[in-house]
């Protein structure tokens, strides 16, 4: 009877080893939330877009206001083409409610943001890319529609 337990002890001083030894190792095992982002990013690059963090666009008088702190978030690109003779003026757009209103209030949304999913916080376009800010709060549908959208934006630019 005491072998039995003295080796049902070794057995659990064994588990508890081996236990200590990998639960720092499962601490590198991504969550479902990031397969689900890996996922998303994986599928807009595969159809020619680039994700990178960037600061939301906010307006001249916006950034120059005390306590003003930039707001990194997810930004899905589309690159364009160099333009020939006058460069693309930058221009950024933000959803307030279900609209689109211009950063600088001079600069109408471009009727193709109204297809874009409801995740979607702003667009943007500048010399290098046009391209969305989201926080990638949506499915592959919402990057498949992202990537639809985008595709025409750049054909139109």
């Amino acid at each position: 009877m005491i072998w039995i337990s003295t080796a049902i002890m070794t057995y659990l001083l064994i588990a508890v080893i081996i236990a200590v030894a990998l639960a720092p190792l499962l601490h590198f095992v991504p969550s479902k939330r990031t397969r689900e982002q890996a996922g998303l990013r994986e599928t807009a690059a595969v159809a020619g877009l680039f994700v990178e963090f960037r600061d939301l666009p906010w307006s001249q008088r916006e950034r120059a206001a005390p306590g003003h702190r930039p707001e990194q978030t997810i930004y899905y690109g589309k690159r364009l083409p160099a333009s020939r003779g006058e460069a693309r003026s930058q221009c950024a757009w933000r959803r307030v409610g279900d609209a689109w209103e211009g950063v600088e209030l001079r600069n109408t949304p471009p009727a193709l943001l109204e297809e874009l999913p409801s995740g979607v916080l702003a667009a943007s376009v500048d010399e290098g890319s046009c391209g969305v800010y989201w926080r990638e709060q949506g499915d592959q549908e919402s990057v498949a529609c992202i990537i639809r959208v985008l595709d025409r934006w750049r054909d139109n630019l």
